[in-house]
């Protein structure tokens, strides 16, 4: 099958002819119909996150949001066959472990991703092996085709639980930090839920797409102060403030522009400038009883809510596709990564 592997970091990725995956007794084999390019898989191109274990053996095969259909399936996997429509979480889990068990396989103590972990190729590929299949697949309803899949895969449903933990109410201020593919998505949510949306970027482009999703104010944080212009637009301070990007200025930006009793929610995993660690307004965060929330991917449960949702129409991750490329265009898309040059999702549908 051909693949685009990650060679050398920094370096374009290579395409190549490897062997096709063969599943395990638990496993389940998947043809790739489309797979998305996220920024994170741009991450581990740049070699990032070492510190937070996800440094994977080079060469790799990237991709961690993707929609298929089952090719194969191990004599052990009762609950999918070939043919079916199928997508997965980017977070593979156990099944066996307590948070497994308690219904969050996002905090699985074995949690592996696609592409970012030793041994987890991933979906930039005509195949991808998934394992533990009856755990980790997720059923597409009929009407939610592999395009949509890929749109979730990782931003849409990242956004989505982002948006479930700020807990946010219909009426609710609430300020998204970052206005690319998870930013995006939370907007649209949030918008959905009934929640007053206000969008903070650098680029008046991405901020326009944020007001064609739901946005009702904008904040260009290169041109204004964004505190005082949150506090402004919301007469006191957002209710939920939502850090997507994952640097030091969104995530104080966004600390620093609730209200009292507010909750910050950080979706956004740092840059190697940060390192994972970013200094806080303890004192404020304390007088002012604002809670500092982390959120990451979304539990398999909530795909049933996540998918109803989308199957009605009431969202639309395929809203958010920028365009669809080839295989080779990976490298083009890296490229324009780096530049802060993408608007939405870039998704594989051409191998």
């Amino acid at each position: 099958m051909k693949a685009a592997k990650i060679i050398q970091h920094k370096r374009p990725l290579e395409i190549l002819n490897v062997p096709d995956p063969q599943p395990g007794p638990e496993d389940a084999v998947i043809k790739i119909e489309a797979c998305g390019v996220c920024r994170s898989d741009w991450h581990a191109w740049q070699g990032d996150w070492a510190w937070i274990g996800l440094s994977p053996e080079l060469p790799i095969t990237p991709g961690h949001e993707f929609g298929g259909v089952i090719e194969e399936v191990g004599k052990d996997v009762k609950s999918f066959c070939p043919g079916d429509r199928v997508t997965v979480p980017f977070h593979s889990a156990c099944g066996r472990c307590e948070y497994c068990k308690k219904g969050v396989p996002n905090l699985c103590e074995n949690l592996q991703i696609y592409g970012l972990v030793s041994g987890f190729e991933g979906g930039y590929a005509e195949y991808v092996l998934v394992r533990n299949a009856d755990f980790n697949l997720i059923r597409l309803p009929e009407n939610v085709d592999s395009l949509t899949a890929a749109a979730l895969g990782c931003r849409y449903m990242t956004g989505y639980h982002g948006i479930v933990r700020g807990n946010v109410k219909p009426g609710d201020w609430v300020a998204v930090h970052g206005a690319g593919g998870v930013g995006l998505s939370a907007i649209q949510v949030a918008n959905a839920l009934g929640a007053q949306v206000i969008a903070v970027d650098i680029d008046d482009q991405k901020l326009e797409i944020a007001k064609q999703e739901g946005a009702i104010a904008v904040v260009n944080a290169r041109k204004e102060n964004v505190v005082e212009a949150i506090k402004e637009i919301t007469k006191g301070g957002a209710h939920v403030g939502l850090d997507a990007l994952g640097i030091k200025d969104t995530v104080l930006n966004s600390v620093l522009s609730l209200r009292k009793g507010g909750r910050h929610v950080q979706v956004g995993l740092t840059t190697s400038e940060e390192g994972g660690f970013v200094s806080l307004p303890v004192d404020l965060i304390t007088a002012s009883e604002i809670e500092f929330v982390g959120s990451i991917g979304n539990p398999h449960p909530d795909y049933r809510g996540l998918l109803s949702l989308i199957s009605s129409g009431r969202l639309s991750p395929k809203r958010l596709v920028e365009r669809e490329i080839k295989l080779e265009d990976v490298n083009a898309v890296f490229e324009n990564m780096s530049q802060y040059n993408t608007k939405g999702f870039n998704v594989i549908t051409k191998f």
